[in-house]
């Protein structure tokens, strides 16, 4: 196990200590598109949420699960008969909770003689960290739902275009036509669960590096030219239509996963293939987040606290864990675009 020692990093020995210098802090975006949901304890660590399939739906795909289909010839009746009973079909989701964690070690010596305050340094990142943990299980959860178009090609790999207006329409009529909601409603900022209620809308996340083409969408609004709407976050970068866009830089693209370069104009870490982004559209009640509680678990043991294991309390500890699934409840109410980005230094 690493541990931070008295001479990782060097002390700034015979120089000027200026002030600790600022760093890049995470971003924790996607629960804005979440239901969050509480384990309870002690009835397994497995749970199971049901629903019901619309009369004439079936299990195929997620357009079938959502998708009624009706006649009135089969609800006509005729003088005298009984009508056929029916049953109802349901569909389960699962997901199992798992427990994720970090820590950090520092030995006696940090604590008594190190110029920086090590422990409390080690407690900020853990406190920044462990949200990011949180946004990249969603993320990775959320990106891979089976409602997917591929901008200018068919799959990942022909991917060759950026984010279009007809690609977001194209989505807009999918999510509709499975009796997809906009959203009304987000979590609200503070530890507790709760909701606050926003102008309808349908959510997309995406990386910041989409930025400059969804500016350049047709009937783009930038959040600063917003009459009677509010932002969603400081993280809204504006709406198209139906659509509100937030960005941030945690939600990661596929690097050099799309076709050649070539002519497109678009980026790629290497310069081969189109790094490929995916912009993640949510309609309301799509994805559910669970947890077993609201908070992270923190540990703090000092060094000096003697145990068995330490009997001269060399080793000082600080980390969190928690407790979390996320997983997507109706694959006909979340869609993925995966598009190219515009290579600026082109």
């Amino acid at each position: 196990m690493a541990i931070q020692t008295y001479a990782t990093p060097a002390g700034r020995v015979n120089e000027i200590k200026g002030e600790m210098l600022k760093m890049a802090e995470p971003l924790e975006v996607l629960a804005l598109g979440c239901n969050m949901k509480r384990m309870p304890q002690k009835k397994g660590d497995n749970i199971s949420y049901r629903a019901r399939i619309p009369t004439g739906g079936a299990t195929t795909n997620a357009n079938t699960i959502n998708r009624w289909s009706i006649t009135t010839a089969a609800h006509q009746v005729q003088e005298g008969v009984t009508p056929t009973a029916e049953t109802l079909s349901y569909r389960d989701v699962n997901v199992q909770i798992a427990q994720y964690a970090a820590l950090y070690s520092y030995s006696d010596k940090v604590e008594l003689f190190y110029e920086d305050d090590v422990p409390q340094d080690q407690m900020m990142q853990t406190a920044e960290r462990m949200p990011l943990v949180r946004e990249m299980i969603r993320w990775g959860v959320m990106k891979a739902s089976t409602t997917v178009q591929y901008s200018g090609g068919t799959t990942r790999a022909t991917v060759d275009e950026k984010i279009t207006y007809n690609g977001l329409s194209l989505m807009a009529r999918t999510l509709l036509a499975n009796h997809g909601k906009m959203k009304t409603k987000i979590l609200a900022p503070g530890p507790a669960y709760d909701t606050s209620a926003i102008e309808a809308g349908f959510l997309v996340f995406c990386h910041t590096d989409c930025e400059h083409d969804i500016r350049q969408l047709q009937d783009f609004v930038p959040v600063a030219k917003y009459a009677n709407r509010s932002p969603i976050n400081e993280h809204e970068l504006g709406s198209v239509g139906r659509f509100r866009f937030i960005v941030s830089p945690e939600l990661t693209s596929y690097a050099d996963a799309g076709a050649a370069v070539g002519s497109t104009l678009l980026f790629s870490t290497t310069g081969t293939n189109l790094d490929v982004y995916p912009m993640v559209i949510c309609a309301e009640d799509a994805v559910y987040d669970v947890a077993l509680n609201d908070n992270f678990d923190v540990t703090h043991i000092p060094a000096k606290q003697k145990t068995k294991e330490d009997p001269f309390g060399q080793r000082g500890y600080v980390g969190a864990s928690f407790w979390s699934a996320a997983l997507v409840v109706n694959n006909g109410w979340i869609g993925v675009i995966e598009v190219g980005v515009t290579d600026l230094d082109g």
